[in-house]
């Protein structure tokens, strides 16, 4: 009895006195990182966790490719996994954007939706001032009301700028407060050749944006996969049970006509010219390919198509993991579960030029998980991915499950079981 009081009182100790007990697993400096070894053909398994500072992935330079693009005024080829720029032509010139505003508008609604604050089943009703908008429309008349989703059908397939004034009215209050929230998330993410003046790309004085800068939205719009549902569409019908059918033709053609192609927005206005931001996905391998400034519709499509050509061509991506795959577990200070899965929600590894080695590619896990409670979804790190000892490509590591906070019970009872090694 005594040796029990005395291991209990031991255990007890321990629990108060050390708080972080059990915040370190495998890796460095307590880091909190169990990353399992993964077998890719070709590659070294990732078998190592790293919390050291956080690493800036280096990015190829860009080709240069005069038969691509000649007629745009700008144009950009980006790696949609890794953001590296593949070709360029005049990428950080401020030019209006026409409808491609609209790629800034669905990423907003999508992160919306995936926060939880609206819902594709919502009825949004239409103001006068969201039904008086010209040009791409589905004609919604004052007071009309339509579901989330069908609006999106609308923004993503017919460009419908009464939709996008409407879904920015029921997010924001107000298209002027959503104005903000674009201006907001654009700096967010970086993009300093870009300022929106409304949410559908009707002409406006200083409403302009870059090749890069679109390539840089199209990117994180396309880490919502659920908006490839829309914008993937060729054709569809709005009010299907109603005595007001309305047809919808993507104006995206190359969604029909060039086989991977599956969004994201194409704009035209007067000022803009023909502008098209363009994805495509062959195997593991997307690209975002952005022209503006074209001439006609149909040299646009000639010249994108071109444009994927040769990325598919020339390039190949070497995928490690992909949008929800497990990548380890990590320990949260007081948590329960004691240990928690972690996922990315993009594919990650690293661009490889056609026929180049994929010897020397491993990945690394950063990490700086803090404290439970955490909801699933919280950002607790990044995978690095390295070639030859240089990082190349990163993306942040989420939490696949909530991990509540562990009672004080579990907590004495985890400090025993460390103490007395019955624990990894």
């Amino acid at each position: 009895m005594n040796l029990r009081a005395g291991m209990i009182g031991l255990c007890a100790a321990a629990l108060f006195a050390s708080p972080t007990v059990a915040s370190a697993e495998v890796g460095v400096k307590g880091a909190g990182v169990a990353l399992e070894a993964r077998s890719v053909p070709g590659l070294e398994p990732t078998t190592e966790a790293d919390a050291g500072s956080p690493v800036a992935a280096k990015r190829p330079r860009a080709e240069t490719s005069p038969k691509l693009a000649e007629h745009a005024v700008s144009a950009v080829l980006m790696d949609a996994a890794t953001g590296t720029v593949l070709m360029e032509k005049n990428s950080h010139e401020k030019l209006p954007p026409a409808s491609i505003t609209k790629i800034m508008t669905m990423l907003l609604t999508v992160e919306a939706l995936e926060r939880g604050q609206v819902q594709l089943s919502d009825r949004i009703r239409t103001s006068e001032r969201a039904a008086s908008m010209g040009g791409s429309q589905i004609f919604l008349e004052p007071g009309e009301e339509m579901t989330l989703d069908d609006m999106m059908k609308g923004i993503a397939v017919a460009s419908a700028n009464d939709a996008s004034v409407a879904v920015a009215e029921y997010l924001a209050g107000s298209e002027a407060e959503f104005v903000s929230l674009m201006n907001r998330r654009a700096e967010e993410l970086g993009m300093r050749d870009t300022h929106f003046v409304n949410c559908n790309g009707l002409p406006a004085e200083g409403h302009y944006t870059s090749a890069y800068d679109i390539a840089i939205m199209s990117r994180e719009l396309l880490k919502h996969p659920q908006v490839l549902r829309w914008t993937s569409l060729y054709e569809d019908y709005l009010r299907k049970n109603t005595d007001r059918p309305f047809w919808l033709v993507n104006t995206n053609k190359l969604v029909r006509f060039y086989p991977g192609v599956d969004g994201l927005k194409t704009g035209f206005t007067g000022s803009a010219r023909y502008c098209l931001s363009a994805t495509a996905k062959k195997g593991d391998f997307r690209v975002i390919a952005v022209v503006m400034g074209e001439p006609t519709s149909k040299q646009r499509n000639a010249e994108v198509t071109q444009m994927l050509d040769w990325a598919f061509g020339q390039y190949q991506f070497v995928k490690l993991y992909g949008p929800g795959d497990p990548v380890g577990q990590v320990r949260l200070d007081k948590g329960d579960p004691e240990k928690a899965p972690v996922t990315v929600r993009q594919s990650v590894g690293v661009l490889l030029r056609r026929g180049e080695s994929k010897t020397g590619i491993r990945a690394r896990v950063v990490v700086s998980p803090g404290a439970a409670p955490k909801k699933k979804g919280a950002l607790v790190g990044k995978v690095v991915v390295y070639r030859d000892d240089q990082p190349v490509s990163a993306a942040p590591l989420y939490l696949a499950k909530d991990v509540r906070r562990a009672g004080w019970w579990a907590m004495f009872g985890r400090t025993c079981r460390h103490w007395l090694g019955a624990s990894d």
